[in-house]
């Protein structure tokens, strides 16, 4: 059937029923709206409606020494970019050592601001700018202050002086596997331990809860690894 015919078919309906010049609007409304709904499909996004992730890891320079981080376990927003920085703060969940997951129903401008669970070990890369170095302070400061040694579970602890710089604070040091932890005793608050290394032009500062001396092996060896995932060439 020509267009013509079919206009012409169309004009003698109309005649015949008031009504009928409304049918070629509905057919041409029914194919318009056909074809939006199959553009909108082949259009429709299929990747999900999480936002978009950044890089697993970020190459970061502190105080001149490449460290190759993961950027879920970055705790600042601001510190989230590659390239040179005087400081990058981290986060680890332990044993696992995986980046902690995001806080639920927390923006990510704020997350950094909620207080954290006691499950995990914090990590502080900083430019050391020449100051002392932890082996040295270890060797040459700490033994000023210290009382008599007592020895637990493999550990040798000695507790600082009151009145030194570092009252209330005890000092367990062991040499296999390798550890050097300065502790706070449990009081309002529970007991965290620090313990510090050098890289090249970096100090990493590892913090973690003074209970977990009870597994301080575990503790020793997770802080290898995540020095060698971080500074290492392998992941």
């Amino acid at each position: 059937m020509t267009l013509l015919s079919t206009a012409q078919h169309f004009a003698r309906a109309s005649r015949r029923d008031p009504r009928a010049h409304l049918l070629p609007i509905v057919i041409a409304a029914t194919l318009s709206a056909g074809a939006i709904a199959l553009v909108t499909y082949l259009l429709w996004p299929t990747w999900g409606t999480d936002p978009a992730r950044g890089p697993e890891r970020i190459p970061v320079s502190v105080g001149g020494t490449l460290f190759n981080v993961p950027s879920a376990a970055i705790r600042r927003k601001i510190q989230r970019h590659s390239g040179p920085q005087e400081r990058v703060d981290l986060a680890f969940t332990f044993p696992s050592l995986e980046p902690p997951e995001a806080p639920k129903h927390v923006s990510a401008d704020t997350a950094e601001e909620q207080p954290q669970p006691i499950d995990r070990i914090f990590v502080s890369i900083a430019a050391h700018r020449d100051t002392l170095a932890p082996d040295m302070r270890l060797r040459t400061i700490y033994p000023r202050y210290l009382e008599q040694a007592s020895t637990t579970g493999g550990l040798t602890m000695r507790a600082f002086r009151e009145g030194s710089p570092y009252s209330g604070e005890d000092l367990f040091t062991s040499g296999n596997p390798a550890l050097s932890a300065r502790c706070s005793r449990d009081a309002a608050t529970p007991g965290m331990c620090l313990t510090e290394r050098r890289i090249e032009g970096a100090d990493l500062t590892f913090r973690f809860p003074r209970s977990w001396l009870s597994q301080w092996r575990d503790v020793a060896n997770a802080m290898e690894r995540l020095t060698a995932q971080m500074y290492g060439r392998k992941g």
